[in-house]
């Protein structure tokens, strides 16, 4: 395995400020995006999408919980071993108390979705220890509707903008035919009083920033230790890009 060059400190500041360019340079295109994403038109809802919780079924706009802005995670349930994702449960295991009151503060709630059984979810979150409010969709056509649950039977498959045709080019065939799959991503909504609607959705690598030990380790010399990360050899055992961080 390699590790960075050893360099004087003088030639180490020299090298830090050429870097230190690119990253102000990369965090204006950041903020140029994120502008960018504020312009984004926005869709009304208007189909009644229902949700079973703690208080038992509830709509869409009752998640925000007197909030003007929603941001929804959707997890992938795995209903074999009836349990959460494994990748998806490692970045719920990231959001903090702290989180969801900084944001609350700003206006914002968060929630949890999940096509899984109500009491599945609620088995799973208390044994996790979890404390954000998770919601069921079963039965409903929201995760279907947002590209989170793929089914050729329900609806045509795309995901990340992509249609199945163009998932399959790119190497990605995220569905076998006849059955349905579960897909990871962020969707945000905003109230206008009585009106609910969607604003932004995110999936796969889209979410990575969302991550606290992924943007942690983006800052260290050896990354986050993935196999696809240049450059190569920095860890005798790379690992898979899979962000669950099981042992």
């Amino acid at each position: 395995m390699t590790l960075p060059q050893v360099v004087t400190r003088e030639e180490w500041v020299i090298r830090r400020k050429e870097l230190l360019a690119k990253e102000k340079q990369l965090t204006r295109s950041i903020d140029a995006v994120n502008a960018d994403r504020r312009r984004l038109p926005m869709v009304r809802i208007d189909k009644p999408y229902r949700f079973e919780g703690a208080q038992g079924q509830v709509g869409l706009a009752e998640l925000f919980d007197g909030c003007r802005q929603l941001i929804v995670q959707h997890v992938m349930w795995l209903f074999e071993p009836d349990v959460g994702c494994p990748s998806c449960s490692a970045s719920l295991d990231e959001i903090s108390e702290g989180m969801l009151h900084h944001i609350r503060a700003r206006d914002t709630a968060f929630a949890v979705i999940s096509r899984g059984p109500f009491a599945s979810l609620q088995r799973y979150r208390d044994s996790k220890g979890w404390t954000m409010p998770w919601y069921s969709s079963f039965g409903s056509d929201f995760n279907y509707d947002f590209h989170v649950t793929l089914d050729e039977s329900v609806l045509p498959v795309e995901y990340n903008y992509r249609s199945k045709a163009e998932l399959e080019a790119a190497g990605q065939g995220l569905v076998e035919p006849g059955r349905s799959s579960e897909q990871p991503g962020i969707s945000c909504f905003l109230r206008d009083q009585d009106e609910v609607f969607h604003t932004y959705s995110t999936f796969a690598r889209g979410a990575d920033h969302l991550g606290g030990a992924y943007a942690f380790l983006d800052l260290t010399a050896l990354g986050r230790q993935e196999e696809w990360e240049e450059p190569k050899d920095r860890v005798a055992k790379p690992w898979s890009a899979v962000p669950d961080f099981s042992e």
